[in-house]
């Protein structure tokens, strides 16, 4: 049933937790885990254009250690692995990853941060909404 599997990492401590639950379905299933970190570029909006190369940069240096993390966990469990990183609106680009790449399960974790919740929007609620595949999510308290 789940060949491929997407895992969106942004790097953050709780990400260690969520590949963990990614890598076991991706192991128990013999699945293929696809990694990927979205840089915001939303956040470039506020900046001038000097320091948005300087931004982008940063935030594409921490997307590709996030990967790293999670493909040197995954590749010690045996699963096998894809990565990629991209730009943009971080949901809108894990729906069309997940759409372009006809994975079969998206497994990622929620900030349970009350203000991006009610003010924002969090990105795996749209995620939720959006994704013509299942979605697990991981929350904040849980442990692996």
């Amino acid at each position: 049933m789940y060949e491929t599997i997407l895992f969106p990492t942004d790097g953050s401590d709780h990400a260690a937790t969520v590949a963990a639950h990614a890598i076991d379905v991706a192991a128990t299933r013999n699945a293929t885990l696809h990694v990927l970190s979205v840089v915001d570029d939303r956040a470039f909006l506020v900046l001038d254009d000097e320091r948005v190369t300087h931004v982008r940069e940063d935030l594409e240096a921490t997307a590709r250690e996030a990967i790293d993390d999670a493909v040197t966990r995954a590749t010690a469990s045996d699963v096998e692995t894809e990565t990629a990183v991209d730009t943009g609106n971080p949901a809108e680009c894990i729906v069309d990853y997940a759409a372009a790449t006809d994975v079969d399960l998206i497994v990622m974790g929620t900030s349970g941060d009350e203000y991006e919740q009610n003010v924002v929007g969090s990105v795996s609620q749209r995620v939720v909404r959006e994704a013509s595949v299942p979605v697990t999510t991981v929350g904040p308290t849980v442990d692996t």
